[in-house]
């Protein structure tokens, strides 16, 4: 088996980059010329050597050598995420140095970027995606993770990084039909559908779709989703192409919130089979309708334009008890809820033009961009409210026996007085409906000196204007500017040396605008300089590393005056990954993390330090094994209580393939391959996720 065979291609850097694993990629990245089409035989997934083309609408918008970007970046395509059993955004978080995965209080993604937590910095190729849900990956062709804070191509948030996930399109060179079938031994089971037809060279219709239902290794924990996404591509003419795509996704499913933790700090294993909510009033409900459209034109070979439209249309609702706090000697625990719903409406229209030229002999690759984003919602609170107040002055807290998990049921329960006790959502705490307006204006410069010396420099202009009325009203308007640079060294053709300065911002009202948050104040600014090195030291074998600090600036009101909290996060990445031999390919990923707060505390789910490693062995044509591991040091659930922690782990992951046939595929994937007990997230103090034990998740793969 050659290094173009390879059954597993997560092109996953440390920094600014991600290795080309295949023969070609050196001279593609010299060249900076289109380079060739590569077929994997194991699934005929094309990839294109180590460009990140600005006509797949991907993250960083120009046509840049993945060697030549001076930010941390990591790949995964959809092959790895067919091959590696991953089906959630969580696995892959799981598998990339410096992010780790927070609970999201189990009603939506939520990632911890380099210490800093979002619910909202997510993409869909590269426009906002910002709604809190599950984003499911059956329609995806490549997820990217780029980290460090940078407005100048996504604007406001992106503290410490962003998620964007390139989408599949339709292709007018060929005709197939691809499925998958998957079912673990939780039960739970996914059905699959991709296919394509090409009319004539100018014109394609592609349809994804899926239906997952939902199992896991905690009672009361069901649901099921469907999501189906039509896509059409037109080839208007040799210059013009045009995207056309509409999605639908349906999600339904229980919300559990973990387990307490104990007098300890660690969560009480003797509680992990236990729900603490009610298996009743605990669910999500999710339905969007998103319609994309995208036109690439070629105006000349110096000169390219791209614009962008996304509609989308969400509905969002879900209701959770859970844990608050516990009371170890009586073995009881207490238990607040609420009830939340948001209907939004977002429009986004981008654009940019990519020029190349050069002045004298200085090359130049520019971007100027444009963006307008209106966002309409609606969003609602209620809180519980006890028939019986048992904890004083708090109505909607309730304490209940910790070991009996049917103590609530459909609201209606018994306490742990031995009272019977009922629940009604009915006290409003927050109704507000919101309108934003964001007109962006962004350049970038991509200059080569030398052939061994080249600089990025860009700034953008934001204007975040957002109208809150309802419990809370009024409104504020931030105009922001952030700068952007870089440098690169190349003191030979496979080598980078490089260093980076970025900026964002994070306006008073949040990542959900569903109040003003403190009224009249500055957004919260974060910056970050970065240092790092990739180096293609072997054929198809790539080493990268970086060290980098994130500084937060966050302002608040505190009781009238105003005050400035400085926070710092540092840390260092490094990853390997390729092709050891023509039969054994491995990738490998560490990150340490530190970080002090203004009060002296540690942030919140930040493990000081963190291993991943997957190998992929090819024992024949037919036969393939893969074997990995994830170490995550010990991180504290809260940024003021650092006395409850999360305690580390080390999860080891297994796979087997089987080639039938050229089409045919079988494979077994296994988590937690030696039955780990541990608990990779948290939202808080009581609220720790428990990990899955092992299990194994059976799949066939097929295309025609």
């Amino acid at each position: 088996m050659t290094n173009r065979l390879s059954p597993t291609k997560t092109i996953t850097t440390a920094f600014f980059g991600c290795a080309a694993l295949m023969a070609n990629a050196e001279a593609g990245s010299e060249s900076g010329e289109s380079s060739e089409m590569v077929k994997l035989q194991e699934s005929d997934f094309v990839v294109r050597d180590s460009y990140l083309y600005s006509d797949q609408v991907n993250a960083l918008k120009t046509p840049t050598p993945i060697l030549n970007v001076p930010q941390s970046l990591s790949l995964t395509t959809a092959e790895d995420i067919s091959l590696r059993g991953f089906n959630s955004v969580e696995d892959i978080v799981a598998y990339t140095p410096g992010v780790n995965i927070s609970q999201g209080e189990a009603h939506r993604d939520a990632v911890v970027f380099r210490g800093v937590r979002s619910t909202a910095d997510f993409f869909v190729d590269g426009v906002r995606d910002d709604i809190q849900y599950y984003r499911p990956l059956y329609n995806v062709e490549q997820v990217e993770i780029l980290r460090g804070p940078n407005a100048l191509l996504f604007g406001r948030g992106g503290a410490g990084g962003v998620l964007n996930r390139v989408m599949k399109k339709a292709d007018t060179t060929e005709n197939f039909n691809g499925y998958s079938l998957a079912v673990d031994t939780f039960g739970a089971w996914e059905a699959q559908i991709d296919s394509n037809i090409a009319f004539d060279e100018n014109s394609a219709f592609r349809l994804n779709a899926f239906y997952s239902e939902f199992d896991n290794h905690r009672d009361f924990s069901d649901g099921d989703a469907f999501g189906v996404n039509p896509t059409f591509t037109f080839n208007l003419s040799g210059d013009t192409t045009l995207n056309i795509s509409y999605e639908y996704l349906d999600d339904e499913r229980s919300i559990d919130r973990g387990i307490p933790t104990g007098a300890n700090g660690e969560p009480v294993e003797a509680l992990d089979s236990i729900i603490f909510g009610d298996p009743d009033l605990n669910y999500y409900e999710f339905e969007a309708h998103v319609l994309r459209a995208s036109i690439q034109h070629r105006f000349s070979d110096e000169l390219k334009g791209n614009l962008t439209a996304s509609y989308a249309d969400y509905d969002k609702f879900y209701s959770n008890f859970y844990a608050t706090d516990y009371y170890e000697a009586e073995n009881e625990v207490e238990l607040d809820g609420y009830i939340d719903g948001t209907e939004r409406q977002n429009f986004v229209l981008s654009g940019n033009l990519v020029g190349q030229f050069e002045t004298g002999d200085i090359e130049h690759t520019l971007m100027f961009g444009a963006e307008y984003i209106y966002s309409e919602s609606e969003n609602f609170r209620f809180n519980p409210v006890w028939s019986i107040e048992q904890v004083p002055g708090e109505p909607d807290r309730q304490v209940f026996d910790a070991t009996d998990p049917l103590s609530l049921r459909g609201g209606v329960g018994v306490n742990s007085d031995g009272d019977a006790v009922t629940v009604a959502f009915s006290a409003p705490n927050d109704d507000t409906s919101t309108d934003l307006k964001v007109h962006s204006l962004y350049i970038q410069d991509e200059i080569k000196l030398l052939d061994e010396l080249k600089v990025v420099l860009g700034a953008r202009f934001d204007s975040f204007d957002i109208d809150v009325s309802g419990t809370d009203n009024g409104s504020q308007r931030d105009e922001e500017f952030t700068p952007r640079g870089g440098i690169i060294y190349k003191p030979k053709e496979n080598i980078s040396i490089y260093a980076s300065y970025s900026e964002t911002f994070l306006p008073q009202s949040g990542e959900q605008f569903a109040d003003l948050g403190d009224e009249g104040l500055d957004p919260d600014e974060f910056t970050n300089i970065e240092a790092g090195i990739k180096w293609d030291f072997a054929e198809g074998l790539s080493f990268t590393a970086a060290v980098f600090r994130i500084e937060q600036d966050i302002v608040q009101d505190n009781g009238g005056s105003v005050e400035s909290i400085e926070n710092e996060i540092e840390g260092f990445e490094a990853q390997i990954g390729g092709m050891i031999t023509d039969s054994w390919y491995i990738t490998a990923g560490y990150s340490y993390l530190t970080g002090e707060l203004d009060d002296g505390n540690t942030p919140r789910e930040l493990p000081e330090n963190t291993f991943s490693i997957w190998n992929h062995y090819q024992v024949c044509e037919k036969l393939g094994f893969g074997i990995g591991a994830i170490y995550q040091d010990e991180s504290f659930t809260t940024n003021s209580d650092s006395s409850s922690v999360l305690p580390d782990f080390v999860r080891v992951d297994a796979a087997a393939y089987y080639r039938i046939n050229e089409h045919l595929r079988l494979q077994v994937n296994i988590e937690n391959l030696l039955d780990e007990e541990y608990y990779p997230s948290a939202h808080s103090t009581h609220q720790a996720t428990v990990g899955a034990p092992l299990n194994a998740r059976f799949s066939i793969t097929g295309r025609f």
